[in-house]
């Protein structure tokens, strides 16, 4: 007598991580290969000699694989299948399972992946899944569902990343997604079998970002340390050739001419080097003296360097000794109505109408973190649109911490508060110097309208108009 069919099949679903993994080393052969054309169904399953149908299963995570499949889709794109790139489930309770991983899944709308309605299932399991709608503040986690793709910026850049001696300079003001693109950069170059060190200046001491010696050599020890190097500085350093010299012979013989891969280094939040304009100079000079010596030198074409700032303190640096005019230039855009929408549905908003999307844009743009904000508290507590916009440009508004960094800022710089109150109240754009122009631009304060300026959004205008106005009429600020 044959033994009864096990109804409890043990299968293979991707986690968030894995499916990661896999679509950024798709998306490389499409890049390297394809020229950057995305593979239809059909050609991917050929790849990975499944079936489509094996493939679709596999996007769609209504029903399990098995491993051999799920090693057989690894392999076709040089992947070590790890153990946090799958789940194993049953078979029996797989599609309430399925829901809970599709919530993390962020994934992009692609003609070979079909798109996840996560508004449904996150309609379904809110209150189960409610922790993942944490308070919107600092970059977006690799496996979030709430990051909005945007093909137009990331695959430029994954694709500049792959090129020998690289730069890529990444500027935008703060809210903007700086730090989740870096996230999804690193990830890509990991799955490339690049090195990758993230280092953000605003954790060196303030002693050492004012001694270019100290800052190099901290630098040094910094990527050293996270590559896996024993540092050794003081037998390597030659305080008679001098501290940049020092450390770029450091670089070019004790980490790059080591590695056998690539090296992503991100220099993140070099803004704080602004600050100190002697040592910013010397500083830039130095990066930029790297990605010309990549020009002919094999060790350094290995350096892929990756410079993120959003300028809030304008420098002027010698253009001949700058590497804010070379490379690949990264400026962030506002989202639009479309991202919006989607992500209001990836909350559980029901912003099919188009209608609640263009009432939120209308007080603050597609400004990413206003947007983030708003969402965070229209679906975790309980707010009304309505509610919100009404008290969105008062101090005790949603949007209060964010305003008073700006008017703290404003505070500090009469000149540039003088300035912004003429373009908060004027009752058109107006023509602005290009300095001045630049540092509101840098603060994220302004948009452009060709030569002319306007305040970025309605609650900026609002709030400011109203701050601004308010202390020059009372305390007699003058510029200076």
């Amino acid at each position: 007598m044959k033994p009864p069919k096990n109804t409890r099949r043990r299968g293979f679903v991707l986690t968030p991580v894995g499916l990661k993994r896999l679509q950024a080393a798709i998306l490389a052969m499409e890049i390297a290969d394809n020229k950057g054309e995305h593979f239809t169904l059909e050609k991917l399953a050929a790849l990975m000699n499944v079936s489509t149908k094996t493939l679709s299963r596999l996007w769609s995570l209504n029903t399990s694989v098995d491993q051999k499949t799920l090693r057989l889709c690894y392999d076709t794109f040089n992947l070590e299948l790890r153990r946090e790139d799958y789940a194993i489930l049953n078979e029996s309770n797989k599609t309430e399972t399925s829901k809970a991983l599709s919530l993390s899944l962020n994934i992009r709308n692609q003609n070979f992946v079909p798109y996840l309605p996560v508004n449904s299932v996150i309609n379904e399991q809110h209150e189960q899944f409610e922790q993942l709608w944490a308070y919107p503040d600092g970059p977006i986690s690799l496996d979030s569902p709430l990051y909005i793709e945007r093909p137009a910026i990331e695959e430029p850049v994954y694709r500049e990343v792959m090129q020998p001696g690289c730069v890529i300079r990444i500027r935008a003001p703060r809210g903007m997604g700086k730090s989740s693109l870096v996230l999804r950069l690193l990830a890509f170059a990991e799955t490339q079998g690049y090195r990758t060190v993230n280092l953000n200046c605003n954790q060196i001491d303030a002693d050492y970002v004012t001694d270019l010696n100290k800052l190099l050599r901290c630098i040094c020890w910094r990527v050293a340390t996270q590559l896996g190097i024993d540092p050794n500085l003081n037998e390597q350093w030659d305080e008679e050739i001098g501290c940049k010299l020092s450390c770029s012979l450091y670089f070019q013989n004790c980490l790059l001419k080591q590695s056998q891969s690539p090296v992503v280094l991100v220099l993140n939040e070099v803004d704080c080097l602004f600050e100190h304009p002697h040592i910013a100079q010397e500083f830039f000079a130095l990066l930029r003296s790297w990605y010309e010596e990549a020009r002919q030198d094999s060790n350094w074409q290995k350096l892929r360097l990756v410079v993120v700032y959003s300028t809030e303190v304008y420098v002027s640096l010698d253009i001949n000794r700058s590497p804010f005019n070379i490379g690949l230039p990264i400026r962030l855009p506002e989202f639009t109505q479309q991202q919006v929408e989607d992500l209001a549905r990836r909350h559980g908003l029901n912003w099919y109408s188009g209608n609640e999307a263009t009432k939120l844009m209308s007080l603050v743009g597609g400004h990413p973190a206003l947007i983030q904000i708003a969402l965070y508290h229209l679906c975790c507590q309980g707010m009304s649109l309505e509610h919100l916009v009404k008290e969105a440009m008062t101090n005790g508004g949603i949007y209060r911490y964010h305003l008073w960094r700006h008017w703290a800022i404003l505070q500090d710089k009469p000149h540039l508060a003088k300035i912004y109150t003429d373009i908060v109240t004027a009752k058109q754009s107006i023509y602005l110097n290009p300095i001045e122009a630049y540092k509101l631009d840098s603060l994220g304060l302004i948009s452009f309208e060709g030569d002319r300026i306007k305040p970025r959004c309605e609650l900026y205008r609002a709030y400011f108009e109203k701050q601004l106005s308010t202390i020059f009429s009372s305390r007699g600020w003058k510029a200076v």
